[in-house]
């Protein structure tokens, strides 16, 4: 486009010649030749600016043209399309520092803005003095680091006109290689939010992860479970909006049966129903989970099985109690997951895979049970090793450090069978849930999970079992009756609940008084308390019994009782609570009073004494519980205390300093674990999703 300037005032002559001295143009307004540099700059010396003298104007001078880039000859040959520098057309910040334009350059853009409002010519700039940002059609939308630039960009628009940037004609489009721009930025650009999903190219065995850095979505039936599953492919198609909260705890699963490019390729997913789509990734979860799972075992035998170093430092029985049967485990989950990838290779949208699982559950599970029946040795002897072994500690460190651990520690391996096996009932409930629909398929997916939960009994059975066993045997040695009627103590039916040290209070007459740190082992089993004198570590004189019916525990506070003379009466009986033995070992009846040294010891006896009382208590709407999700795993170190694994959920029935007593609910087991690993359900949808699906699972599998 070209433009002429009038000579009408001596003053727009001036400032034309200003701008040709300026920008050292010739007589053509082109720029003079040898100068490499189009945008002009002012000569700096000594910190001041010299500004070169314009030549007196000839009074009868033509207006010359100027010629500005989009109408050069170099332009139009190549058409209002031009090439232009890829820098223009991408969304990314140059983080670069500022520059101003040349005052020649800021003049002459003020100048064709005041003589032509509405025809905005480009000013001359660096890239640097900007960050582009291209919309639809190629318009520039942001940036504007300096104010001229702003200015320039803008116009003087009149008052009441709207505001906005001006389109530059001819507009300036990105190069062909690129289609479609980027979306814009969000805020929250560098933080993992839940939903947000990439595309994928390859197979989900290209990358894996390690089972525990994963939580599968199939342990959660809510409702946002489901929306996430569908939304899995939106982000293929087009921008998505950022939720902004963040998982700091667990990563998703890495890909789903909807990202698969043979899904994607088969365009089934333009008919394929949304409950059979989330029924499909029900599916797939199961089986890219069980390839998480398999890859972590791989490293604990890799890693820490086959370690020359490790396997030094013990003895055979204690390598043998530490890894047990783990290859007979291995080896089950890689015939598990064979049968799975076969099934996913002969049909893109699986049919079934209940089948799979219910016959590897019946038929060649078994290693589970044995490995999970050694649970007790296994983190007795790894305690014991690392606390008195220094030559197992610093082999074990060093073999954690290996990028292959991903800095996790050994026992977060070692417990993968059993996290392994727990979590496959709940993955098989939602299956069912998906499955509703079908008759055909429910049943197949209910039988599954009937399969499936019987192994998971068996599990937990063994464990428990061998643990009762091994106890009572111990106790039977350690405990001395003397004169006091023996108990036979070894029965299948009868297991510890609790034991431990409390203070003893001293009943004289009418006044009670702390003897000198008087104190008491009682030993709690599901049918009697026995209370003993401890003598050494392995020894207990036996002073009395009772069976658990003949039992009454009563809470009682330090002000209930007075103690004369006693000031600090208070702080001397801190927690103590009264046990009525009403008929011992003698047939009559006997009061002990008590004393713990914490509210939640004192919560913890008293729970336990009312065992069998509590077992016969149900509450008539579980939904109005507090329920908690696990944060990280937590091992049981009592006898009254409940193993927990990461993502199990638990409804609190009693909550004491710091203390939780609840019910797990995937299998209704019962005991104490610390309040800091665990986090609040606060989701009324969630919290009832919770109920139904523990009623379901224990009415269908009768766990």
């Amino acid at each position: 486009m070209s433009q002429r300037h009038s000579d009408s005032s001596l003053d727009e002559k001036l400032l034309e010649y200003r701008f040709h001295s300026e920008l050292r143009l010739d007589a053509n307004g082109s720029p003079a030749s040898g100068l490499p540099m189009v945008r002009g700059s002012l000569q700096v010396r000594d910190g001041t600016i010299s500004q070169p003298e314009a030549p007196a104007p000839p009074e009868d001078v033509e207006a010359r043209p100027i010629v500005l880039s989009t109408q050069s000859p170099a332009a139009l040959k190549m058409g209002t399309q031009q090439l232009i520098p890829r820098g223009l057309a991408v969304y990314s910040r140059a983080k670069a520092p500022a520059r101003h334009q040349s005052f020649g350059a800021a003049m002459l853009s003020k100048e064709a803005a005041r003589r032509s409002p509405g025809l905005l010519s480009v000013p001359s700039f660096s890239l640097d003095d900007m960050d582009v940002d291209t919309g639809s059609g190629g318009t520039l939308r942001r940036n504007l680091r300096n104010q001229s630039y702003r200015a320039a960009m803008k116009g003087p628009g009149t008052p009441g006109r709207e505001g906005g940037p001006t389109q530059l004609s001819p507009r300036l489009q990105a190069l062909a290689e690129e289609p479609s721009q980027p979306p814009s930025r969000s805020q929250t650009k560098h933080k993992r939010t839940i939903g947000r999903k990439r595309a994928h190219k390859g197979s989900f065995k290209d990358d894996p992860q390690l089972y525990q850095e994963i939580r599968e979505r199939g342990l959660n039936t809510s409702h946002e479970s489901d929306d996430d599953m569908l939304e899995d492919n939106t982000s293929l198609n087009g921008p998505r909006k950022v939720d902004t909260i963040v998982v700091k705890s667990y990563r998703p699963a890495q890909v789903t049966w909807s990202q698969l490019p043979e899904v994607v390729e088969s365009g089934i997913l333009d008919t394929l129903p949304a409950e059979e789509r989330k029924r499909q990734e029900a599916i797939f979860e199961i089986l890219t989970s069980e390839f998480s799972y398999q890859h972590s075992l791989g490293v604990l035998v890799a890693e820490f099985l086959h370690s020359k170093e490790l396997r030094a430092t013990v003895t055979q029985t204690e390598h043998h109690h530490l890894f047990s049967n783990i290859l007979d485990v291995l080896g089950a989950s890689q015939k598990f997951f064979e049968d799975l990838e076969q099934r996913h290779k002969e049909q893109v949208c699986m049919e079934d895979i209940s089948d799979i699982l219910e016959e590897h559950a019946e038929r060649h599970f078994h290693p589970y049970v044995v490995y999970c029946s050694n649970e007790v040795y296994q983190q007795r002897t790894l305690q014991k090793l690392i606390s008195s072994n220094a030559a197992f500690h610093e082999a074990l460190q060093e073999i954690e450090r290996q990028p292959a651990c991903g800095g996790l520690p050994m026992i977060s391996f070692l417990i993968l069978p059993m996290q392994r096996v727990t979590r496959l009932p709940l993955l098989m409930d939602t299956l069912c849930l998906k499955s509703q629909g079908h008759p055909e398929r429910y049943k197949a997916a209910s039988r599954a999970m009937k399969a499936i939960s019987k192994l998971v009994k068996q599990c937990n059975e063994g464990a428990r079992t061998m643990e009762r066993t091994e106890q009572m045997y111990t106790l039977n040695k350690q405990l001395d009756f003397g004169k006091i009627k023996s108990l036979a103590l070894i029965s299948a039916s009868r297991w510890l609940l609790k034991r431990g040290e409390l203070s003893l209070v001293e009943d004289s007459g009418l006044f009670r008084k702390i003897a000198s740190r008087l104190t008491c082992y009682l030993f709690l089993f599901n049918d009697f308390l026995v209370v003993t004198k401890k003598k050494s570590e392995d020894s207990y004189a036996v002073q009395d019994y009772a069976q658990i019916e003949h039992i009454e525990v009563q809470k009682i506070e330090p002000s209930d009782f007075p103690l004369p003379g006693s000031s600090n009466r208070t702080s001397s009986v801190p927690y103590p609570f009264l046990v009525t033995m009403l008929r011992n070992s003698e047939g009559r009846q006997e009061q002990i009073l008590l004393s713990t040294d914490s509210a939640s010891d004192r919560a913890r006896w008293i729970t336990a004494l009312k065992h069998r009382e509590r077992q016969w208590q149900g509450h008539a709407n579980k939904g109005d519980l507090l329920q908690v999700e696990v944060t990280k795993a937590y091992f049981a170190k009592q006898a009254d205390e409940v193993s927990l694994q990461q993502a199990d959920v638990v409804l609190v029935l009693e909550q004491e300093d710091g203390w939780l007593y609840g019910e797990r609910l995937r299998d209704g087991e019962t005991g104490w674990f610390p309040e800091a690993f665990a986090r609040s359900i606060t989701s009324r949808v969630a919290v009832e999703d919770n109920v139904r699906r523990m009623e379901r699972l224990r009415m269908e599998t009768d766990v």
